[in-house]
C-alpha cells in the first residue's frame, strides 16, 4: 500500500487529471482525501501500487502543469485496518440528523 501526497493550484480540471492517471490505470483507489490550502489544494491518495507504477504515475503526475510537489510513501496499515481515519465515514448530514432528533426529544 502506497500513500502519494499531491500539493497543486486550484485551476480547472486539475484534481480530474490527477485522479485520471490513477483510473487509467485500472488502480482501485483505496481512499482519496481532498483539501483546500491559503492558496494551493493537496489530494492524498491510498492505492496498492508496484515500484514500476509509482514511478510512472509520479512522472505523469508533474506533468501536468499546476501539480507543484508529488510525494508518497508507504503505508503503515494494512488494507484492512480501517482504524486511523482511512475506513469510510458518515456523511456529514448524518450527525445533524442525530442532534436535531435530540433536540425535539
Amino acid at each position: 500500500m502506497q500513500v502519494f501526497h499531491i500539493q497543486y493550484r486550484n485551476a480547472q480540471g486539475t484534481l480530474m487529471r490527477i485522479l485520471n492517471a490513477v483510473s487509467r490505470r485500472g488502480l482501485d483507489l483505496t481512499s482519496v482525501h481532498a483539501e483546500a490550502g491559503a492558496q494551493d489544494y493537496g489530494v492524498t491518495l491510498q492505492l496498492e501500487v508496484t515500484q514500476k507504477q509509482i514511478g510512472q504515475l509520479c512522472r505523469e503526475w508533474y506533468a501536468i502543469v499546476d501539480v507543484i510537489e508529488v510525494r508518497s510513501s508507504a503505508s503503515l496499515r494494512e488494507h484492512g485496518d480501517q482504524s486511523a481515519g482511512w475506513g469510510p465515514h458518515p456523511p456529514a448530514s448524518a450527525n445533524g440528523e442525530q442532534s436535531s432528533r435530540a433536540a425535539l426529544a
